[in-house]
């Protein structure tokens, strides 16, 4: 284990040092409410962790069929929040030595991305990393988006792939600008390629590294990348989506169990809110890297791309930028939080904090609602309830 790493008692020791809920979050479970009553999600929770303990507040309803409540050690699907464990490794390898950031992808993957102007000897794992490598999105595919939306997801849900499969399928569209480092555009395909070099560096699947490597040191008890399984293990909500179908009546569907292999390193991970507290605590303190890779995973870039006529065009969420699997985001009072989060078919969740880590909050909602009421709205406004002062009007 690298010697770097905290020792799991103390981790936990930190983790019970927290002081029972109390009604100083008020703004935080009104937009919960809100985002249940108002939004039409099933439930949402927000875990909320600072220097006077933790508390802990829900709306709706973990299981629409049962009614019953949510809680704090469920489980959940975490979506693009599975990047930054994958960062972690990559930049714990390179701490190592046994690769470097500024390694070629074709030296750990030789002649696997090429064609549409894709070259692995000009892109680096700095690149898959930070979203700079130009690798079209495999998600964007227009094939492979029509099976995995609407009512043709229902029939794919359990549709396995390969990592080498997801990689193809981006690599058979055009790239997202001509060189690597031009500009940002968030590609799931970076992340798999990550993958695929933690596995061809180590000899180990990512899983085992992920779990060797953080889970197992920080205490993580409810965080794992699953295999071909395709039910969450341990309680857990119900999962819902509207299949990206943004009309405000669409049909929502229970999608809970499901392939994460569409994911896997790019997303496909399970956790709960305190697991997110301690990582993205962990990740905001510098305890799981050393200084230099610590650096590294905050060397920030911005999110999006020069247009030829020279204007700026946003790629991502607007006011962010992008380190190697952190962001930060500035919200609509002009505060910047810093930490992670992730999208999938069935939720959005999200751990962000003070760059200190003093004051954090974990927000997951189980729907993915695109559209009016979206669900990255309802995870924002849960965000600036804590971390912006109260308007005149008290909201």
């Amino acid at each position: 284990m690298p010697s770097y790493l905290p020792s799991t008692a103390a981790l936990l020791l930190t983790a019970v040092l927290a002081a029972p809920a109390d009604s100083g979050h008020a703004r935080v479970q009104k937009a919960l409410d809100q985002a249940v009553a108002a939004g039409g999600a099933p439930s949402m929770v927000a875990e909320v962790r600072d220097p006077r303990g933790r508390w802990f507040g829900a709306a709706g309803v973990a299981d629409l069929r049962t009614g019953r409540k949510r809680h704090p050690r469920e489980r959940f699907r975490i979506g693009s929040a599975a990047k930054p464990f994958t960062a972690t490794v990559v930049l714990q390898l390179a701490a190592e030595g046994r690769l470097s950031l500024d390694d070629s992808v074709e030296k750990w993957l030789p002649g696997l991305v090429k064609g549409n102007g894709n070259d692995g000897r000009a892109i680096t794992v700095r690149h898959l990393l930070n979203h700079t490598s130009g690798i079209f999105n495999y998600g964007n595919d227009r094939e492979e988006f029509a099976k995995l939306s609407g009512p043709a997801w229902l029939e794919h849900r359990y549709d396995a792939y390969t990592p080498e499969r997801l990689v193809k399928i981006g690599l058979r569209n055009p790239r997202s600008f001509e060189a690597p480092g031009d500009g940002f555009v968030y590609s799931n395909t970076g992340y798999i390629l990550a993958g695929m070099i933690v596995e061809k560096v180590t000899g180990r699947t990512l899983a085992g590294e992920i779990e060797r490597r953080i889970v197992r040191p920080l205490g993580l008890t409810g965080t794992y990348l699953p295999g071909k399984e395709t039910k969450i293990f341990g309680p857990h909500p119900r999962h819902y989506s509207t299949l990206f179908v943004t009309d405000p009546g669409a049909k929502v569907h229970d999608v809970t169990d499901q392939s994460a292999t569409t994911g896997w390193a790019a997303g496909g991970m399970v956790s709960t809110v305190g697991d997110l507290h301690r990582f993205t605590g962990a990740l905001l303190r510098g305890t799981l890297v050393p200084p230099a890779q610590q650096r590294e995973m905050f060397t920030m870039v911005k999110t999006g791309i020069r247009l030829p006529d020279g204007t700026w065009k946003d790629t991502w969420i607007p006011g962010t930028t992008y380190g190697t699997g952190v962001f930060s985001w500035k919200l609509s009072c002009g505060v910047d939080v810093w930490g992670i989060g992730g999208a999938i078919t069935g939720g959005f969740s999200f751990a962000m904090g003070t760059r200190d880590a003093r004051r954090m909050v974990a927000t997951h909602v189980t729907i993915d609602r695109y559209g009016e009421h979206n669900s990255l709205d309802m995870s924002r406004i849960v965000l600036e309830a804590e971390f912006c002062p109260p308007r005149p009007d008290g909201r």
